[in-house]
């Protein structure tokens, strides 16, 4: 069956707002509309949002250019207001559980319990002996939260979901692939200033970790190594060519931003390490704007000895080929990933 109250997949990025609009029949799900607005870099800084006037117009400008109809949206967060935190708690029933969170939060948030929204999930039940069982702890302070709803409301849209990044990646990530026993995938989603890091052990969030380290490296390192202006590097650094500069002139920087970022992802990689029973990830999947970047696929692939492969959250989902061109739909599927991830959920859905 149709799902009867659809969403729309809304990712209020730093350097883009994406919209992605999915119908569904069955288990088959069919592109209806997507849309991509940019922004300037400071109207969103650390998930804070700096501009609300801009990023509502931006998202209303979004919505009509595209003729995306509905007004129901899944939306997420990320940044420093978004804590989470894998953790251990007694063995109890999940109504008893939801009544025992609070407790159980304030002893592991740094912020006030009645400044944050709280959710959970059950990451595995706990077997007959044991005493504890791992739960996903979710923590979003409320001042950032209603500055998105209220942009969201003031574009004349309805926050129906509220999501968290690294779990809009998983969610589109874990609807076409099937892993295998044992597995262990790392998600790495760079976008312009954030990384998000979400490991997966057999289909379940083992470690979560947000970086500040993005694709912006890439464009202050070319501002100030070769002397270019925001726009010229930002095309610089996807390989177009910029009168008076060469991608090879620009290529020792951009390694060393590549540097950076595979050191940043390494250091997350060996924390996980010391603090899981795995000591093993057996491939890197890897999304976000800069996933596009030429030759970071396989700088980190080499980095961090490890497979690593580009994401593409369209590849089960029937596009109409009249509507939408193919080579586009690829060109920018891995920065669509949090938007499809987004698409994905139902209005009963919520992370906080």
């Amino acid at each position: 069956m149709s799902r009867q109250n659809e969403l729309v997949g809304l990712d209020i990025g730093t350097s883009s707002i994406k919209a992605v609009h999915l119908h569904r029949s069955g288990n088959v799900y069919k592109l209806a509309e997507l849309g991509i607005a940019h922004i300037h870099p400071e109207t969103i800084v650390d998930g804070i949002i700096m501009d609300a006037a801009t990023v509502s117009t931006a998202i209303r400008q979004l919505f009509d250019k595209h003729d995306i109809a509905i007004k129901d949206v899944a939306f997420s967060v990320s940044g420093h207001s978004v804590i989470i935190k894998k953790i251990k708690v007694p063995t109890m029933k999940k109504a008893e559980l939801r009544e025992a969170i609070v407790w159980e939060a304030e002893q592991h948030i740094p912020y006030s319990i009645e400044d944050v929204n709280l959710d959970f999930q059950i990451l595995r039940e706990a077997g007959p002996n044991e005493q504890e069982m791992d739960v996903l702890l979710v923590a979003v302070k409320k001042d950032t939260l209603n500055d998105y709803l209220a942009v969201i409301s003031a574009s004349g849209l309805r926050a129906a979901v509220v999501d968290v990044d690294a779990f809009a990646i998983e969610n589109a990530f874990t609807m076409s692939t099937k892993f295998q026993p044992g597995e262990v995938v790392a998600l790495v989603n760079v976008g312009a200033a954030i990384t998000n890091i979400n490991i997966l052990n057999g289909g379940i969030s083992d470690f979560t970790r947000e970086s500040p380290l993005g694709g912006n490296r890439h464009t202050e390192s070319l501002q100030k190594g070769v002397g270019l202006s925001f726009e010229q590097a930002e095309a610089l650094k996807r390989g177009e060519a910029i009168e008076g500069h060469g991608f090879a002139e620009a290529k020792p920087v951009i390694e060393m931003a590549n540097s950076e970022l595979a050191a940043e992802i390494r250091r997350s990689f060996d924390f996980y390490y010391s603090t899981s029973q795995s000591h093993t990830i057996h491939r890197v999947v890897l999304s976000g704007g800069c996933a596009s970047l030429p030759g970071l696929a396989s700088y980190l692939s080499s980095a961090l000895e490890l497979p690593v492969e580009i994401a593409n959250p369209f590849q089960n989902i029937v596009a109409d080929p009249k509507k939408f061109d193919a080579q586009y739909l690829a060109s920018i599927a891995p920065q669509m990933t949090v938007a499809v991830g987004l698409a994905l959920r139902e209005p009963e859905d919520s992370a906080v």
